[in-house]
C-alpha cells in the first residue's frame, strides 16, 4: 500500500499529470506547467496543516526529477 502524508492512496487520475486521491479524503495534484519548464503541485485536505504536510510530500516526490542546473 502507498502512503502519502500518512494516508493510504485510494486513487490514481493520471489524465493531467497525476492526482492522488487519498482514502481520508485530500488528494495531491502534480502535473506540469502547460506554459513553464516548471512542476506544479496542489493538495486539497481539511485543514491547512494537512495541504502543508500533502505539498510537503508532494515536493519530496517531485525534487528527484527536478535538474537545478
Amino acid at each position: 500500500m502507498s502512503l502519502i502524508a500518512g494516508a493510504a492512496v485510494a486513487d490514481v487520475n493520471t489524465v493531467d499529470g497525476f492526482k492522488l486521491q487519498l482514502a481520508d479524503g485530500s488528494w495531491l495534484l502534480v502535473r506540469p506547467s502547460g506554459t513553464e519548464p516548471k512542476m506544479r503541485v496542489y493538495a486539497e485536505a481539511g485543514d491547512e496543516d494537512r495541504v502543508a504536510a500533502l505539498l510537503d510530500a508532494g515536493h519530496d516526490l517531485v525534487a528527484p526529477l527536478i535538474d537545478d542546473k
